[in-house]
């Protein structure tokens, strides 16, 4: 069983906590094919991976100690993005306003923002020194198509690979509000979490829906955002989510205990 966690928010969704809980259930692993996070807000995150030589993210991280086995964030995490404030109009190279892309981590490779201000210490512990620096949109989507897309391509052979071996299912977990993080991947279910409610679809309709709302999801140009496709699906189910204490946010156990009911509904759309 192959299940894709999206977010109906794009901020702070629920989608790590659903997809933790949903791991518990299932004894499976988990993958975030995209992450990233801030150095301004999430410095202590940031700080305790570089210290390591290292990046990686809070998300990936709690899929890894939630996923049945031994895994590195890395693990389940092929590309990593680090963000910066930036404040002013200008919207960089990837068209965020208040917010410059730093670098990038493409497996065990970076890629560098050439008009960032990359901080020191990431400088100092990431081996950096040899990694491209981009200057232009054009830049950057040379070095797409030359190391993040073959990524996502070996990836989903890297998810298809650890179901083979051994024999768990596996939630893959999207990022902000884009509905599908990685190409060349069937899902048997989709759950769509945000705030108070998780809608469970059938994953065949659902990939359609994102071929539909964002042209084949083989082009690898368009990210499709959750809203787009909802607006073409139904769901097959809709679950309460209530809000939960710090404490059970980090027990991927006590998830499942509270999300027993939208798992249940979820699970038997991914068995129909």
């Amino acid at each position: 069983m192959r299940i894709l966690v999206a977010g109906g928010d794009r901020v702070d969704a629920g989608k790590t906590t659903f997809s933790t809980g949903l791991l518990d259930r299932l004894d499976g692993v988990g993958f975030k094919p995209r992450a990233g996070n801030d150095y301004w807000f999430d410095h202590d995150d940031y700080h305790r991976a570089v210290a390591d030589g290292r990046l990686y993210g809070k998300d990936a991280k709690r899929l890894a100690a939630a996923s049945a086995g031994e895994y590195d964030p890395e693990d389940v995490n092929p590309v990593h993005r680090l963000w910066r404030p930036s404040p002013g109009p200008d919207t960089g190279l990837v068209g965020q306003a208040h917010r410059e892309f730093v670098l990038d981590r493409v497996g065990e490779s970076f890629v560098v923002n050439a008009g960032a201000d990359v901080p020191e210490s990431a400088r100092r512990e990431l081996p950096l020194d040899d990694a491209p620096a981009v200057e232009s949109v054009e830049q950057l989507d040379q070095i797409t198509r030359k190391l993040h897309l073959p990524m996502f391509e070996g990836f989903a052979d890297r998810i298809r690979d650890v179901e083979a071996q051994t024999g768990r299912p596996t939630v893959v977990e999207s990022y902000a509000d884009v509905a599908l993080p990685i190409r060349g991947l069937d899902f048997d279910a989709v759950a769509v979490v945000e705030p108070g409610r998780m809608r469970a679809y059938d994953g065949d309709r659902f990939l359609k829906a994102c071929e539909v709302a964002g042209g084949s999801p083989r082009d690898g140009q368009l990210e499709v955002h959750t809203t787009d496709v909802t607006e073409l699906a139904e769901p097959k189910a809709t679950a309460r989510l209530s809000a939960l204490p710090d404490d059970d946010r980090r027990d991927p156990a006590a998830v499942a205990r509270a999300y027993e009911g939208a798992y249940a509904d979820l699970l038997a759309v991914a068995e129909n």
